[in-house]
């Protein structure tokens, strides 16, 4: 079980997300703004920190750079984005473009973390997208 940090301004997906990775078995924060999810890591620890790219105010490059710049810079970041094309350049372990299945956030987790997020549970559900 991994100790997750989520950011992201959108509510629906933050709970579809949020959801989704209780089931995998973790145990989820969630933030709804870049400076929130900023605050929270400074004053906790987790295992994975997944933020959305773009966010008013502090965006998911800015989340990630202050997770580089800390003293907990190997936090493994994941990037989530309906437009790719942000993903590039970051300082992220993972990305994943939206839409995206259950198996990308858990092979995006695996690829991240460096071990299995999941033992198998929902990697037969049928496929989730997120828009």
């Amino acid at each position: 079980m991994l100790n997750i940090l989520l950011v992201d301004d959108e509510s629906v997906v933050s709970e579809v997300l949020q959801e989704i990775l209780v089931m995998l078995g973790h145990h989820v924060e969630t933030a709804p703004d870049g400076q929130e999810g900023l605050f929270m890591f400074d004053s906790r620890t987790y295992d994975l920190v997944i933020t959305d790219i773009l966010m008013p105010g502090i965006d998911g490059h800015g989340v990630a750079r202050h997770i580089r710049s800390s003293e907990r810079s190997y936090t493994p970041v994941i990037g989530i984005s309906g437009t790719p094309w942000l993903l590039e350049g970051g300082s992220f372990d993972s990305v994943i473009s939206k839409p995206f299945t259950v198996k990308a956030l858990t092979n995006a987790i695996d690829d991240a973390t460096g071990s299995p997020s999941t033992s198998g549970m929902l990697q037969n559900h049928p496929v989730l997208s997120m828009g």
